[in-house]
């Protein structure tokens, strides 16, 4: 194979054509309207729910919001096969773009990064994988794919990542798929309910992001002020 096409920033400029391409397309076609649609209606109830994952997963890949796609999910299977589809799609677009990120991006980005709040999310997803993907997953505040593709460049293990994504967004997916299974009866205590934790855990991620944005500094490299040298002799010299 040629060297060009081993070459970290020749497979990152590639990534970066296939995401815009697939942003383009989702603008042009808006898939998540097919899905509402119904049109796995003529299947099977097992194959339209694997065929509405799949596509669910490709259009997540593709910067889809999951919520359009999540309400889309409850409409068509309702609560329970909704979810099963939901949740299965979020894994499998999850698992595309990580895959993407790590094959096509990550020799290239990791030499990149700089700045305390790269590093620092860096080090988390390094050394604490699943538990840091889980409370990202649970506190809708990262965008779906950008979260995807940030753990991608970190050393972020491939079993932590994806079963911290099937476990950690279930809850919200499950409120937007009822929603969606409920909205054509929007005074309903189900829909009011899945509405009003849909607008809790908003609002309880923006206050958890709010407070805990201190700790998001880089490791020192030094314990040494600007100020001090190391100590030689029992004495800290100054300059």
């Amino acid at each position: 194979m040629s060297p060009l096409l081993l070459a970290p920033w020749f497979r990152l400029a590639l990534l970066v054509v296939l995401l815009v391409a697939a942003g383009v397309c989702v603008l042009l076609f808006e898939p998540q309207r097919m899905l509402s649609q119904g049109w796995t209606g003529s299947l099977p109830l097992g194959t339209a729910v694997l065929s509405f994952a799949v596509v669910y997963g490709l259009c997540t890949a593709a910067f889809v919001p999951r919520p359009l796609l999540n309400l889309a999910a409850g409409a068509v299977f309702g609560a329970q096969f909704g979810l099963v589809a939901a949740v299965g799609g979020t894994v499998l677009g999850a698992a595309v773009a990580f895959g993407l990120g790590r094959a096509m991006g990550q020799q290239a980005l990791r030499p990149l990064l700089r700045g305390r709040w790269l590093l620092a999310a860096d080090g988390q997803l390094s050394r604490h994988g699943f538990r840091s993907m889980l409370a990202v997953r649970i506190f809708p505040g990262v965008p779906f794919a950008a979260a995807n593709y940030i753990a991608a460049i970190s050393r972020c293990g491939w079993v932590p990542f994806l079963l911290a994504t099937a476990l950690g967004t279930v809850p919200n997916t499950a409120a937007y798929v009822i929603a969606g299974g409920s909205a054509s009866s929007p005074t309903s205590p189900v829909f009011l309910a899945s509405l009003g934790f849909i607008t809790v855990s908003g609002a309880l991620a923006a206050a958890v992001a709010w407070r805990k944005r201190h700790k998001l500094t880089a490791p020192p490299t030094s314990g040494l002020t600007p100020q001090q040298t190391p100590v030689v002799g029992g004495v800290t010299r100054t300059p």
